[in-house]
């Protein structure tokens, strides 16, 4: 028995594609049906949505982590899937495959992380 096991970087990558799969199922389509159907057919009131209040809502706190986990995280999901699809039809990138899903991951949320917080 080995008595000093490799560590594995992949549970924070399952978590993360965990994280984007779950957000992406549950609260993408619900966010999609609000501003895409629900606003235009004038169900809510196309006021809730101005510009202003819109502006003061991802401005906040709470707006702005919606906001990013809403980019960030089904990010994180497909490019993990991608990773992972790669490997499944034989393009074995190996370390640097990883490491590039994950840059374009990390440098998309970063992106996100700079628009919401520096406009």
């Amino acid at each position: 028995m080995n008595k000093n096991p490799k560590r594995s970087d992949e549970p924070v990558w399952w978590g993360l594609f965990g994280a984007g799969g779950s957000w992406f199922a549950m609260i993408t389509p619900v966010t999609i049906f609000v501003l895409g159907i629900l606003v235009p057919l004038g169900i809510i009131d196309s006021n809730a949505m101005s510009y202003e209040r819109v502006s003061t809502f991802v401005t906040s706190i709470i707006g702005g982590l919606f906001v990013i986990a809403t980019i960030a995280l089904p990010m994180w999901h497909a490019m993990h899937r991608l990773h992972h699809a790669m490997h499944d039809l034989k393009f074995h990138t190996g370390t640097a495959g990883k490491v590039a899903a994950y840059f374009v991951a990390a440098f998309l949320t970063g992106l996100a992380i700079v628009f919401v917080f520096m406009v």
